[in-house]
């Protein structure tokens, strides 16, 4: 596939994804597509150089793969994040996991209550 006008972000995304190790070939789009809770096709659009996530989504990319944000986003700088100030690993084993408790937190204290006990019951 051609390469669109952003080419030397899609490699410096590429160098992260490796370094993050990130697995390789034709199921990689779908796997990111999925961990950065984008569709595939802006996964591939990312990867192909044809566009550039927002900058709080490359943020989040930075944190996870390990890469410092101002390479990742840039090219300045080195590309491992040594001696940045970032955020601490997340307690939660998947991404939805996260997403649900975020949205428990939003909820009024009996709205939460609610949902407790109808997860509890068996």
């Amino acid at each position: 596939m051609r390469q669109g006008p952003h080419k030397e972000f899609a490699k410096r995304l590429h160098q992260a994804w490796d370094y993050a190790g990130i697995a390789t070939g034709r199921h990689r789009v779908t796997a990111l597509a999925d961990r950065f809770e984008v569709s595939r096709e802006s996964a591939r659009k990312w990867s192909l150089g044809h566009s550039i996530p927002a900058t709080e989504r490359l943020r989040a990319m930075a944190v996870q793969t390990g890469v410092a944000f101002e390479w990742i986003s840039t090219g300045r700088g080195p590309m491992e994040a040594k001696n940045v100030v970032r955020e601490q690993p997340t307690k939660y084993d998947n991404a939805e996991e996260l997403r649900l408790v975020g949205l428990v937190r939003k909820l009024p204290r009996k709205k939460q209550r609610a949902l407790i006990q109808l997860l509890e019951e068996k």
